[in-house]
């Protein structure tokens, strides 16, 4: 029978996860990745073709890595207020972000210490 905790006073017990909310004895959250942004360098280009005249940020040449790309495209999006989406396929990483966010992007992957370049 599997028993689970309900109170106890010992604050290492009763700590959460803050991605599941799950007791951190318990989560199954993929650990963190640290990147060293001197392996890389992220590319910024505005594409149209193929999308309606709808302008979208492209962000190319990140690593190929699901919760990098996961985490930092959920950033881009909340930051810039405007919808996206991430991919894997290909040699490298890519993030589309709507609208010509350039400027902004550049700003922010900088905050994170990517170098940027386009």
């Amino acid at each position: 029978m599997e028993s689970k905790l309900v109170y106890s006073t010992d604050s290492k017990l009763n700590q959460k996860c803050p991605k599941c909310k799950e007791l951190v004895s318990n989560c199954t959250c993929p650990p963190s990745v640290e990147l060293k942004s001197s392996n890389f360098t992220a590319v910024l280009r505005i594409e149209k073709t193929g999308r309606s005249g709808k302008t979208v940020t492209v962000i190319d040449g990140l690593p190929k890595i699901n919760v990098f790309l996961k985490d930092l495209t959920k950033v881009l999006k909340n930051r810039c207020g405007s919808g996206g989406t991430f991919n894997l396929e290909g040699k490298e990483g890519t993030i589309e972000i709507q609208g010509d966010k350039r400027d902004l992007v550049r700003r922010l992957l900088a905050e994170r210490g990517i170098r940027t370049k386009g």
